[in-house]
């Protein structure tokens, strides 16, 4: 038996697929390096856990920094970089983001991708904690869904990538620190398959759908992390959640994301009183790194005892603020606001996750044949502190390196065939799915949220403590192996939190309220 698969199988039993290489997740980081990968001549099997419009890329409104601009340089944005990631960025990783970022930037466009013009230059705006103009939007505030449809259009109609929606990837395939394929569960047939392949690169995304409020998919549940560290693989940052400081908080309605463009356009941040509050917190005010932005509005909400404050737009332009923005004018007027006369409700929540796999600069990760990039990965290139709108660049650099570093993988022989099996006890009891999930967002909202400190972090691992049975036994459905995902990721979180005794970055300990310098480290962690 391989303990590290959390169903019950035997190869020899299931379906069989098999392809060059097998690329979990269809947003920018997947779908990029996919495509990049067929045109080099590998045949790409792309895995995705719903649809692919679900995805953290689709749902982007800011853009993606890169320095296009005659008055913009690399060396500015990797300056920028580093000092949003509070000290604990890989200048290397960074270099390359910054120094090739343009390029995949022009690759993105010559596949099609609209980006807004102005005068016949790109239209560029500014976000938090940058030095200048340098964020590239699309249909105002639609950047993600402009890319994920060019992305999507692009795969489905290259010959060399099949597209696998409503395919749930339980577990990778490893032996001898080798990695053979995905075991995966294909909803519409109700089946385990078998995806056998030369290179398996995980774009699984992040793990926003860990807490209550999150600006992610409901896929965002953290699926790679969880196979990977199962599998043996290295997890590294794992304390570094960036919470964004604007999310939509009206009673009643869902929460959705107010792009930091906002900010970037000059809106300003109010409390309830009706005070402009974040020149009191920072010289950069409404444009401080996010980290910040954040702990201030916490501490207004805490102080006037509400729960949000508000992004003013009034003063602006009303014309810009239509032309800029339009998706959040339409959503914000379904609620009963006009954002050129209301101020709008808002509120931190989960947003991103600076941690995840550990990676080289190639993607490659401990286990060998095993590449994880965007979201689910981690080289170090946003340290404690993601800089706005280097997500999207992320994928796109890191992803394009892994599709040139294994540029003639697939005239290698397929690896020799392993079996593989897994014969795990039945639950003893039957657990309910709904309740464990929502008591576990409860608890990461409450204690492993934007501010931490012992006696929450030892609650919530606490908690996880009794749940043990079910890491023992067999998952027997799909919602059952997405919630021992859900579990082990949060609790790789929490005790990460619990051991760095200081704030840093996206991480703040209220015990520890400040950085220090013997935690100018990272966190490794490894089963």
């Amino acid at each position: 038996m391989a303990n590290h698969l959390i169903m019950n199988f035997n190869t020899r039993d299931l379906t069989e697929h098999q392809s060059d290489f097998i690329v979990l997740g269809s947003g920018i980081a997947g779908f990029f390096t996919a495509l990049l990968a067929a045109r080099l001549g590998a045949a790409v099997t792309v895995i995705t856990k719903r649809t692919t419009q679900d995805s953290n890329t689709d749902k982007a409104q800011g853009g993606i920094a890169a320095a296009m601009d005659a008055d913009d340089s690399p060396d500015l944005h990797y300056s920028d970089t580093l000092l949003a990631g509070a000290g604990l960025c890989d200048c290397e990783a960074v270099r390359i983001l910054v120094h090739e970022g343009p390029r995949r930037v022009l690759q993105l466009m010559d596949m099609g991708a609209r980006f807004d013009f102005e005068g016949g230059r790109l239209a560029l705006t500014r976000e938090g904690a940058h030095s200048c103009r340098r964020i590239l939007h699309a249909c105002g505030d639609a950047t993600g869904a402009e890319i994920q449809r060019i992305l999507n259009q692009q795969a489905l109609a290259e010959k060399n990538i099949e597209v696998l929606e409503r395919h749930f990837a339980v577990d990778l395939l490893v032996k001898d620190n080798v990695c053979r394929g995905v075991l995966a569960y294909d909803e519409q047939g109700d089946r385990l398959k078998v995806f056998r392949s030369r290179a398996v690169i995980l774009s699984t995304g992040g793990l926003g759908q860990l807490f209550d409020h999150s600006t992610n998919p409901d896929v965002a549940t953290g699926d790679g992390i969880a196979m990977a560290y199962r599998a043996g693989a290295e997890v590294m940052d794992m304390e570094f959640i960036q919470f964004h400081p604007t999310v939509f908080n009206l009673p009643g309605a869902p929460r959705f994301l107010i792009s930091e463009a906002v900010r970037g356009e000059g809106a300003y941040l109010r409390n309830r009183s009706g005070d402009r509050f974040m020149p009191g917190y920072h010289e950069l005010a409404e444009l401080a790194p996010r980290d910040v932005v954040v702990r201030a509005i916490l501490e207004e909400m805490r102080r006037e005892q509400e729960s949000a404050v508000y992004l003013d737009l009034r003063h602006l332009d009303g014309e810009l603020v239509l032309r800029r923005f339009p998706n959040i004018h339409r959503t914000c007027l379904e609620h009963g606001l006009e954002i050129t006369r209301d101020m709008i409700p808002v509120a931190p929540a989960a947003h991103y996750m600076m941690g995840g796999v550990k990676t080289n600069y190639f993607g490659e990760t401990n286990i060998e044949r095993l590449y994880a990039c965007g979201e689910v990965a981690c080289q170090g290139v946003h340290g404690a502190n993601r800089l706005a709108s280097n997500s999207l660049l992320d994928g796109l650099v890191y992803g394009g390196r892994i599709a040139e570093r294994t540029a003639g993988l697939w005239r290698e022989p397929m690896p020799v065939r392993v079996d593989f099996a897994s014969q795990m006890s039945a639950p003893g009891d039957t657990v309910n799915h709904n309740e464990v999930r929502e008591e576990l967002r409860r608890l990461m909202s409450m204690y492993v949220g934007p501010a931490r400190d012992r006696q929450g972090l030892e609650q919530v691992l606490d908690y996880m403590s009794g749940l043990t049975r079910l890491e023992s036994t067999a998952a027997r459905t799909i919602q059952g192996a997405e919630l021992r995902n859900r579990l082990l990721v949060s609790r790789l979180v929490a005790e990460t939190a619990l051991m760095r005794t200081e704030s840093r970055g996206g991480h703040f300990r209220n015990d520890y309220p400040r950085p220090r310098e013997s935690w100018l480290k990272h966190i490794i962690l490894r089963k």
